[in-house]
């Protein structure tokens, strides 16, 4: 073990990864179509004497579909990622993790979650990064929204305060 604490690199020696998250299929669409949400809010219909709903027979009828989209979510050449890691979050693609987008764990101060009609069926939504009022990032889909919040807005308290301990210092 090269680290004092298990875990705990400096920002200056290399990247680590703190969390990982896959989107949800709530994430998921086919071209300009978000066919993730729109079956999410098919799913959330509640008519009818539970366990025989809409909600429920909509989801027996489009299994063909769902699955569709769970392999693309997968899938090794188009599969998502969401990954926070002690200097930013950052979107990677495919098998390989190529990197699509990231921001800085210093350019944002405050962390969002939106949820959108039909993310709600999947317990998912946006994580929305903000600097002031101005929105820098957008995460979508996100499975669990409320822990990613937690772990980028606390990563995002750790760097900004090493930050400004190092500026003092300097």
């Amino acid at each position: 073990m090269k680290q004092a604490i298990a875990g705990v690199t400096p920002t200056s020696d290399k990247e680590v990864t703190c969390m990982t998250v896959w989107p949800s299929v709530a994430a998921m669409s086919l071209g300009p179509l978000p066919l993730g949400r729109m079956l999410g809010q098919l799913y959330s219909i509640s008519i009818g004497i539970p366990p025989v709903t809409v909600g429920n027979l909509m989801c027996l009828a489009t299994i063909p579909v769902a699955l569709l989209l769970y392999a693309r979510r997968i899938g090794p050449g188009v599969a998502t990622r969401y990954r926070i890691t002690n200097k930013r979050v950052v979107v990677e693609r495919g098998i390989t993790g190529k990197e699509e987008r990231s921001i800085g764990l210093d350019k944002f101060d405050s962390v969002e979650i939106r949820v959108r009609p039909g993310q709600e069926w999947y317990d998912a939504g946006d994580l929305v990064f903000l600097q002031g009022n101005v929105e820098k990032f957008v995460l979508e889909g996100v499975s669990r929204p409320d822990a990613f919040q937690t772990v980028c807005v606390k990563a995002n308290q750790a760097y900004s305060g090493v930050q400004e301990a190092l500026a003092a210092f300097a």
